[in-house]
């Protein structure tokens, strides 16, 4: 049976003296050069320890920081094991999280990213998307207009702009969306549970969802992406969030 193990080149010449780097190194290098390609499998920790002439230890601490930048996943069984993600805008999501943790971006540089980002998926899906692609989207539009709970709608709002912005076949967009969106998503969570009117905030949002799609299926992609835009907007507005800071206002 064949193994869709990738395999690893040794390394030749002088080896670096930290193991863990020799590692982190080495395998930064084969994901930049596809030689693990996005789904493959690693080979085992003992295997890349020999390869690498380096420690098991330093093959493990490696793999665990790489999972922690959402690089690798690990699940058990034989036919798991240790892969390339396929999931890149978990890894971008970390990544940005970190960006406004350290203040190195804010949560109004995000918004506006997120506004360049969704206005160009939008008109690109108005486009080219068919009635039938667009039926995750009405569906995850549906679900919204039953649902009360603002840590329900939060999740079902982050996957139907996903989903819009993956209509546009632009996977990079898609993967920026799915990253700005999990790395505001905790700022939006604690707007929203202390937003006295949340209940009418709900229900403009899940109208202008419809009004989007209506225009995306319409192939009014102007319209699509200005409404994309005034709806972002427009709900960090009514949350009340500091563009700087990311806190809520307060009276």
């Amino acid at each position: 049976m064949a193994s869709d193990t990738a395999a690893l080149t040794p390394p030749r010449g002088e080896v670096p003296t930290g193991g863990f780097e020799v590692v982190m190194t080495h395998l930064t290098d084969a994901i930049l050069d596809r030689t693990f390609p996005s789904g493959s499998r690693l080979p085992t920790e003992r295997q890349l320890a020999a390869d690498l002439r380096v420690s098991r230890s330093a093959v493990r601490e490696a793999i665990k920081v790489l999972q922690a930048q959402g690089t690798i996943t690990t699940a058990a069984g034989p036919a798991h094991g240790t892969r390339i993600s396929t999931t890149a805008g978990h890894a971008f999501g970390r990544m940005l999280r970190l960006h406004l943790a350290l203040g190195s971006a804010d949560f109004g540089e995000l918004t506006d990213t997120r506004v360049v980002l969704e206005r160009a998926a939008v008109a690109a899906a108005a486009r080219m998307a068919t009635p039938e692609a667009l039926e995750p989207a009405r569906e995850l539009a549906r679900r919204m207009s039953s649902v009360t709970g603002s840590e329900e709608f939060s999740v079902l709002d982050t996957d139907f702009h996903v989903a819009l912005a993956s209509l546009g076949e632009n996977r990079l967009i898609s993967d920026l969306t799915v990253a700005i969106r999990q790395a505001v998503a905790p700022i939006i969570r604690d707007a929203q549970r202390v937003l006295p009117d949340w209940e009418l905030l709900r229900q403009r949002l899940v109208r202008e969802h419809v009004g989007i799609l209506d225009a995306v299926a319409a192939r009014r992609d102007d319209e699509a992406a200005d409404l994309t835009e005034q709806h972002i907007r427009g709900a960090h507005a009514a949350l009340r969030i500091d563009k700087e800071s990311g806190a809520v206002e307060q009276d």
